[in-house]
């Protein structure tokens, strides 16, 4: 009659062993080993959207920048060849003043005959010369004072004038394009003063009073 031994055989051993072991191991965890999460995934796709985000401004307004350079470099360019004459006719202004007045003193003196006609050609050809550079006269006379166009070298009471309008044209004055050449030198209105003189019997009179 053969007998069992109560001993487990090897196999139901290392069975058991097997078994045990696995129940201990929390397999709900996930390995450290094996990669990066989905939480980790989509904070790293985050950060690479606010990372484009930072260098699509910044390169905003780099562009900007450039355009506004580009502009303003533009714009000197074409005020350089704009007013690239301006110091040599400021100087030719001199010339029409010293012109005007040789016509203004022969008028004054009666002179007539081709010297002074021949002055009078050369001073408007002069003018329609630097007139087709850009330069024109400021309005003065009768218009109101202003200090970015008109230089006031005098006020003066008017009965006639409103305060403040120019009244008097000691030189005129002149614009390059839209840019003041040369303010003209004018006099300028003033309101009245309505103060007077006291005579000598409203003196007498304050300072003594009037005896009956």
């Amino acid at each position: 009659m053969t007998t069992f031994s109560d001993e487990s055989s090897p196999s139901s051993a290392s069975e058991g062993q097997i078994a045990e072991t696995l129940s201990e191991m929390d397999l709900s965890q996930p390995n450290e080993a094996s990669g990066p999460t989905s939480e980790d995934a989509l904070s790293t796709e985050q950060q690479a959207q606010e990372e484009l985000q930072i260098y699509q401004d910044k390169y905003m307004r780099l562009a900007a920048e450039f355009e506004n350079y580009k502009r303003r470099a533009q714009r000197d360019q074409s005020d350089s060849i704009r007013y690239a004459n301006e110091s040599l006719l400021k100087n030719l202004l001199a010339t029409i003043d010293n012109l005007e007045r040789a016509i203004q003193s022969g008028k004054d003196a009666g002179t007539t005959g081709p010297l002074l006609e021949g002055v009078e050609l050369t001073h408007k050809h002069i003018l329609e010369t630097v007139g087709k550079l850009g330069v024109r006269q400021v309005s003065s006379t009768g218009g109101v004072f202003d200090p970015n166009i008109h230089q006031a070298v005098a006020q003066v009471e008017s009965d006639t004038a409103e305060p403040n309008t120019v009244v008097e044209e000691f030189q005129k004055g002149y614009f390059l394009h839209d840019r003041i050449l040369r303010p003209a030198m004018v006099t300028v209105a003033k309101e009245k003063s309505d103060q007077t003189e006291p005579t000598s019997a409203q003196d007498a009179g304050e300072e003594g009073g009037i005896h009956t």
